[in-house]
């Protein structure tokens, strides 16, 4: 059955999340201070990226509501015990920074332009509709994609196969007419295979390894694939 669309997740896939992460971080930290368990802005950086994945992980896994993650983020990563408010403003003044920074990755725009005429195109995040769609719109994409799922909203997160069902189902699709391309390995390629999608690992760090799933190394390799997808069973072909 042919691909008939693409579902995209968003941070470190199409937008460096990582990247407006720590420059935003690197600029609140010189106007805040260091904390004085740290002993240089790498190290806080480093922590902070630390404490964002296990508090996210929280957050996917339901423990945690949207705000709540972003407010133990806070407290973890300054080892204080502040109240909601506190910590709001903290974080607050961070994503300031933190958005001054927002940027695609430069491969971005050419290949949905390449790919927007072959496939449909829809977004499945594991964050919130309200803070994506206002990514996207910020960073000139949303009309790019006819739907954006999320998570919260959904009450399903990848890679539970509900999730990505639940994003066929907008586009009124069946799970094998559609690809999902992500950043993780666990979390987008190989939840999507589950859901029976064909999922494909965007390894932008070439970590490699993996070799059931089907990989690329920058979106400059995916029109190619999606063309000639009797490949898709061949995922060695693109290591």
């Amino acid at each position: 059955m042919p691909i008939r669309a693409v579902l995209w997740d968003i941070d470190d896939t199409i937008f460096d999340y990582s990247g407006a992460d720590r420059v935003g971080m690197r600029r609140h930290l010189e106007i805040e201070g260091l904390p004085a368990a740290y002993t240089s802005p790498d190290h806080a950086l480093d922590v902070w990226k630390a404490v964002t994945d296990v508090h996210w992980a929280r957050f996917a896994e339901g423990e945690l509501d949207f705000p709540g993650q972003r407010r133990e983020r806070v407290r973890a990563f300054l080892g204080k015990p502040l109240g909601d408010a506190e910590a709001d403003a903290w974080f607050g003044r961070h994503a300031a920074h933190y958005e001054a920074a927002w940027t695609l990755f430069p491969d971005t725009v050419p290949v949905l332009d390449l790919l927007a005429d072959a496939y449909r195109h829809a977004v499945l995040s594991n964050s919130s509709i309200h803070h994506q769609d206002r990514k996207l719109r910020a960073l000139g994409v949303r009309d790019r994609f006819e739907a954006v799922v999320c998570a919260v909203e959904l009450g399903v997160s990848k890679p539970d196969a509900g999730a990505f069902h639940a994003a066929c189902e907008v586009l009124e699709l069946l799970p094998q007419e559609v690809a999902y391309v992500g950043n993780e390995p666990d979390i987008d390629a190989s939840g999507a295979v589950a859901a029976g999608l064909t999922g494909i690992w965007l390894d932008r760090e070439g970590r490699g390894g993996r070799p059931e799933l089907v990989r690329i190394t920058g979106l400059h390799e995916l029109p190619g694939l999606l063309a000639g997808d009797t490949r898709f069973g061949a995922p060695d072909t693109f290591r």
